[in-house]
């Protein structure tokens, strides 16, 4: 059978619409292998200007809301499509976008659709291999001294002036968080001296794959690799010693862990950006923008 030109023509329109490695994976393993993929939406949220609105916490609800109702908005027919399919699948506002995990031979429908602008492929991304947790950590009690990356940018001056970072809340996404390792445990949000309460503080965005010794869907803290405890001491580490590894050791944090035994993808780390702008609860749900990393600055007076 000879294809039309209008065949042709809808053959290269989908085409377009679907990510080149996506369709090297149809020319290599065929129709009913099965992948992950994003449906990106055409329907997005134009946000504007915001100086207008004063305050961090109104942009932060302004923002919120508008890439939601935009979502919500668009969504519908689409997931119900897949639900429809019983295909796993998981949606995200922050950018207007969908999770699907399912046979190559679904790329063709979906791109053909009004509502899709693009399918994207979800690959893993492997975090490069570092020393331990452990290791890192012995290697920088070794000089009880401020460490010299923390003096390299003149953090010192800055603490001399009464700018610990206190005040602001550093949002973290990594391999996870030691949360009650010693020079990180003051600093945690979610943490009063005495009880721990991690809802609005940290989010597991590892819902499938490995986990290693945080499992899947962690409710508490957990770092499976040891990179994110050390990247969050770089930045709010103190425990109260001599040694000082942090730069804003006045300031406190929240995590997300973002990477399965230090395999990332697009959709982990969009998960964590979306939780950043309206941390949830343990549950996944009742989202506060109000509650987002770095919302809570009460400097006064910052040297210009």
């Amino acid at each position: 059978m000879v294809a039309t030109a209008d065949q042709t023509a809808l053959a290269g329109a989908w085409e377009s619409k679907v990510d080149p490695a996506l369709l090297q994976e149809m020319n290599l393993r065929g129709d009913a292998a099965e992948v992950e993929f994003i449906i990106e939406l055409t329907a997005q949220a134009e946000i504007g200007d915001t100086s207008h609105l004063g305050s961090k916490e109104a942009k932060g609800q302004y923002v919120f809301e508008q890439l939601t109702a935009v979502a919500n908005a668009s969504q519908g027919p689409l997931l119900a499509q897949l639900q429809a399919q019983n295909l796993p699948h998981r949606a995200y506002w922050v950018t207007n976008a969908i999770w699907v995990r399912g046979q190559l031979a679904l790329l063709p429908q979906l791109a053909q659709r009004d509502d899709v602008a693009y399918l994207h492929a979800n690959p893993i991304v492997r975090l490069p291999e570092l020393p331990s947790v452990d290791e890192q950590m012995e290697q920088a009690l070794e000089l009880l001294a401020i460490e010299w990356g923390v003096q390299k940018i003149n953090a010192p001056s800055m603490w001399a002036e009464g700018f610990t970072g206190q005040g602001a809340v550093v949002g973290g996404q990594d391999t996870g968080y030691d949360w009650d390792h010693p020079a990180l445990i003051g600093k945690y949000r979610g943490w009063n001296g005495s009880t721990a309460d991690h809802n609005y503080n940290w989010h597991d965005a590892i819902h499938s794959g490995n986990g290693g010794v945080c499992g899947l869907n962690s409710t508490v803290p957990c770092d499976d690799n040891g990179h994110g405890t050390h990247t969050m001491g770089t930045m709010v580490g103190d425990d109260g010693g001599a040694n000082q590894i942090g730069v804003a050791p006045g300031a406190k944090w929240v995590g997300c862990r973002n990477m399965d035994v230090g395999n990332g993808t697009p959709t982990t780390y969009i998960e964590c950006f979306q939780w950043f702008l309206a941390p949830t609860d343990l549950a996944d749900s009742n989202p506060m923008p109000s509650d987002g990393p770095a919302r809570h600055q009460q400097f006064v007076g910052l040297p210009s």
